[in-house]
């Protein structure tokens, strides 16, 4: 199933029109019918406003709200795979399922990638450590340039993005809460 798809069927389950969800999330109508219809991919920042309006995590969208497993094991073959639409990173959901209190990623990056096209933010605190490579963390007025087995603390409500900034790939785990997707 589309993404827009998704978006409208939650949208008219819980009976609110294109412009409620426009009101909630400060986006135009138009921008959300075009999302709808698959016209457009939304952003990162667009797609955290319409999922907070629809009361549902990101994640609803790519894996849908379904019971948490009884299983904590993920094996490494089994993770769930997120690629969002204005971006090139691939997230790798390193937790059972998107229904925890915290959010445990494996974001991987070709070189010169970031994980959005413009700066986000959301509510909640995020650390990371860089497996492999070289990525550049902007946050807020500050950017800090992270290799092979350093970690970062950030407060998610100030806006952020990552860049792979080597000439390899980038790979880094992430831990969120509350989780972002």
């Amino acid at each position: 199933m589309q993404l827009g798809n998704k978006i409208r069927e939650l949208r008219i389950k819980k009976r609110m029109k294109i412009t409620q969800l426009a009101e909630l999330t400060g986006l135009s109508t138009g921008l959300i019918s075009q999302i709808e219809r698959d016209l457009v991919g939304p952003s990162v920042d667009s797609l955290w406003k319409i999922s907070k309006g629809l009361g549902v995590s990101i994640g609803y969208f790519f894996d849908g709200e379904s019971s948490i497993e009884k299983n904590p094991i993920v094996k490494k073959n089994k993770r769930k795979t997120m690629k969002l639409p204005d971006a090139n990173a691939i997230y790798e959901l390193l937790s059972p399922d998107l229904n925890r209190k915290i959010e445990f990623i494996r974001i991987i990056m070709n070189p010169g990638d970031t994980n959005t096209e413009g700066l986000v933010s959301h509510e909640g605190e995020e650390c990371g450590l860089v497996l492999k490579g070289k990525m550049l963390i902007k946050h807020g007025d500050k950017e800090y340039i992270l290799e092979e087995g350093d970690s970062i603390y950030l407060d998610s409500s100030v806006p952020h993005r990552y860049i792979n900034i080597g000439d390899e790939l980038a790979i880094s785990i992430w831990a969120m809460t509350p989780p972002s997707f």
